[in-house]
């Protein structure tokens, strides 16, 4: 969960390591990190939240003084998650927020809360890659593990453990594309998933084969065979399949030809 300098309801000591697990410690990301938010707005949530917590996500409006803008950067990012309970019900408060006139300043007005399903992980991942540009919950990969199981796709650490000269197959989030001048058409490739990094070497004439699967897809299979040089395993590409429509809406990076 996405937190800023001060959205949690009261402030607490950090749990013992021995009290270490779901509820900390914790990774806390800087409201800069949230794409929408106006540094102005930021200021002011900072200096509303030294004077006391806030109680709800009505109060963080009110007192910081935040418009729309800034109220859905937040919600969509999963800032407001501790205050409202979870993304959709951030939404749905921000909609009901209203700018008070100066005699009702500091009011607060009761209403019940429709009952909304909370996102899954997965719309919550992606969220979070829209708003943020990374996510603190599990690795898009690994919600897809299952079915790339079903494919019999390996991880990044299956193959980096595959003996050389031994076919291997895997499949991760293409992150990187280069095609050195001395390299006469090879295109090297790096995939990601939950469990690293997988280098693949793509030959020139499977490249013009399947140039389109090369070039265009963001979540890639690879069917090849192991290289290994002492530590150094790359992935010699066979055949290249694109799954990127597994990753449904997920905005993907990849860092290609520079």
């Amino acid at each position: 969960m996405l937190c800023g300098s001060g959205f949690s309801r009261t402030p607490s000591a950090p749990p013992p390591p021995e009290h270490w697990g779901t509820h900390g410690p914790a990774l806390r990301l800087g409201l800069r990190m949230v794409s929408g938010l106006t540094e102005a707005g930021a200021q002011r949530i900072e200096a509303a939240r030294r004077v006391r917590p806030f109680a709800d996500v009505a109060d963080l409006a009110h007192r910081a003084k935040l418009d729309r803008r800034d109220l859905g950067a937040l919600a969509d990012a999963g800032a407001l998650a501790s205050l409202a309970g979870h993304r959709h019900a951030a939404v749905w408060d921000v909609a009901g927020v209203e700018k008070l006139p100066a005699l009702l300043d500091g009011s607060r007005f009761d209403e019940s809360a429709p009952l909304l399903a909370e996102p899954t992980e997965g719309e919550d991942v992606v969220a979070d890659y829209r708003r943020i540009g990374l996510t603190l919950r599990r690795h898009p990969v690994a919600i897809l593990r299952d079915e790339l199981a079903k494919r019999r796709l390996s991880t990044a650490t299956d193959v980096a453990r595959t003996p050389h000269g031994r076919l291997a197959r895997t499949a991760g989030i293409v992150t990187g594309r280069q095609r050195p001048d001395t390299a006469s058409g090879v295109v090297f490739v790096t995939l990601e998933d939950e469990t690293g990094s997988t280098n693949v070497i793509v030959w020139r004439d499977l490249g013009e084969r399947q140039r389109r699967e090369l070039l265009g897809s963001r979540l890639l299979a690879v069917y090849g065979k192991v290289e290994r040089e002492g530590d150094v395993v790359h992935l010699i590409a066979g055949r290249l399949v694109d799954l990127t429509p597994l990753l449904g809406s997920l905005p993907t990076r990849s860092r290609d030809f520079h």
